[in-house]
């Protein structure tokens, strides 16, 4: 089952639907990347280069054309602690420590793609993406309600009827126009037909400035970023107190990456690479260390909204980056003049497009353990962070799986007409299975001759390989042979006594190897 999102075409992308789409993400990313840089505890600036370069860096060298990256709150709550301690740590120094950091994983996002670790994103399974695309859906429509105060206190009354009013224009406009045309995507103009409402209108309600403003920032407006290595002692004590943090980083920054490269994926009916977008998610938060902006990963809002407008190809990124980057040097004023409530409209349909709805018509079709991991992972999304609920989920769909491959191993039984007893295994024999194994056996009352078949079954582990060892010493205790046959060439070798109790036809065979080790050590035998 795929996510459906009706308001997603599957088309190929154009350079005219790429620059545009690019211009619409551009609009987006400056509320967002202002309001990470406010709940990391970090100026404005920071938090737009740290987009900007996150933007231009994963557009070109990245791994998922298409996907956007910018700064994430995601991250942002993780800096929070870092600069506060770093500031008391460094006398101030916070910001300094956060650069370091950054750097540092890098590195680490780096060497993850480089030694191929993206793909292990393959192991996540589908009831954990429903319930990461569920559980973020959920946390961009809370970001999305501070928008609707003023200062620190909620609007009310007229201000609060004309932000709802925007609103909803904003997200009829975008309802409606793909019906009639497609030649422009819908949120741009939705955002351009509100903002000339508000403007021209001299309507009073929440603009970006004022955004900025009450969060105690001056505005966008600043001069490209500048090369600087961070001001910080550089020794062992130091990268003691970084680490963790860079670690914590690099961690969150690749699974909310590599997430939203899955659902582009399956959005656009294509394939990107895990592991080049390491590399380049690596790159881009080292540049980010030494050139001044806050970092971050993946984001998925403003990735369905390139996608929603149309975005395919690299160009639609590089594009948003840069023109991220105009509107600080050049277009500050104008960009500033923009009504919040036009842009909270926008995420209002990533909202909609990104939640799962699926999600409530297979409820009595799935198992209950999928459906228990589904809404374990939403709500650690919203409670806590993406990194732990799908770390959680993952950990509890393997538990699971084990759970039910750990039944499946059963013993048919047999006596030939010599009188030896066969034990005809099914079933994959691995720890959680080995228990069960044990009691299929009656060592007592079987005749001095026994044959295990292992021909339907397979040996998954070294738990597996003691279990064997084991039932043989039963027998062997009570003077009574057993004969292994159809295990593979290196479990034979894995077998104690394996010359007197192993009758295996080599050609007959499973070719599967259970210990890593001893299967390398043999690649580097034949090469």
């Amino acid at each position: 089952m795929k996510f459906q999102f009706k308001f997603i075409d599957k088309k190929q992308g154009s350079i005219k639907d790429d620059i545009l789409s690019g211009l619409t993400v551009a609009l987006a990313l400056v509320p967002e990347a202002v309001a990470f840089a406010f709940v990391a505890g970090v100026s404005p600036i920071v938090g737009l280069y740290g987009a900007f370069m996150m933007g231009l860096v994963t557009s070109v060298f990245g791994g998922r054309p298409g996907m956007i990256s910018g700064a994430t709150g995601a991250m942002a709550v993780v800096m929070v602690s870092l600069v506060q301690k770093g500031n008391v740590l460094g006398d101030g120094q916070g910001l300094q420590y956060l650069f370091a950091a950054l750097i540092l994983a890098g590195i680490i996002q780096g060497l993850f793609g480089v030694f191929r670790l993206g793909k292990f994103i393959r192991l996540v399974p589908h009831s954990v993406m429903m319930g990461f695309v569920n559980g973020l859906a959920i946390v961009i429509f809370l970001s999305q309600l501070n928008m609707f105060k003023s200062g620190y206190k909620w609007l009310s009354g007229t201000p609060l009827l004309i932000m709802l009013g925007l609103v909803a224009l904003t997200m009829l406009i975008m309802i409606v126009l793909p019906k009639i045309s497609k030649a422009i995507p819908a949120a741009l103009v939705g955002i351009l037909v509100v903002s000339a409402i508000v403007i021209f209108g001299n309507i009073e309600t929440e603009t970006v400035k004022s955004f900025i403003q009450n969060g105690g920032g001056e505005g966008i407006k600043a001069g490209l970023p500048s090369f600087n290595i961070p001001v910080i002692p550089f020794n062992l004590d130091t990268l003691k107190f970084i680490f963790p943090f860079s670690l914590i980083l690099a961690s969150v920054g690749l699974i909310e990456s590599l997430m939203t490269l899955n659902l582009v994926d399956e959005l656009t009916e294509t394939r990107g690479s895990g592991n080049r977008e390491c590399v380049a998610q690596g790159t881009a938060n080292i540049i980010n260390g030494f050139f001044g902006g806050m970092g971050g990963c993946a984001m998925i809002g403003q990735s369905i909204i390139n996608i929603k407008s149309g975005g395919r190809g690299r160009l639609s990124g590089i594009v948003a980056a840069i023109m991220l980057l105009m509107f600080i040097l050049f277009a500050s004023t104008y960009i500033e003049m923009i009504p919040v409530a036009a842009l909270v409209g926008v995420m209002f349909m990533v909202v909609i497009g990104t939640f799962a709805w699926s999600t409530f018509n297979i409820i009595n079709k799935i198992p209950v353990s999928d459906l228990i991991v589904i809404v374990l992972v939403t709500a650690l999304t919203v409670v806590f962070d993406l990194a732990i609920a799908v770390l959680a989920g993952v950990i509890v769909s393997a538990l699971v799986f084990s759970w039910e491959n750990a039944k499946r191993i059963r013993a048919k039984k047999s006596i030939d007409e010599l009188g030896y007893k066969h034990y005809e295994i099914y079933g994959p024999l691995f720890f959680g299975s080995t228990a069960l194994f044990q009691s299929k056996f009656d060592v007592q009352n079987d005749p001095d001759e026994v044959i295990v078949d292992f021909k339907e079954s397979r040996i998954a582990d070294q738990s597996a390989i003691e279990a064997i060892n084991k039932l043989a010493e039963r027998y062997q205790k009570v003077g009574k042979n057993i004969h292994l046959r159809h295990l593979s060439n290196d479990c034979r070798k894995l077998i104690k006594k394996a010359e007197k109790i192993c009758d295996v036809n080599i050609l007959e065979d499973p070719n599967y190897f259970v210990a890593i080790d001893h299967y390398n050590r043999l690649v580097k035998e034949k090469a």
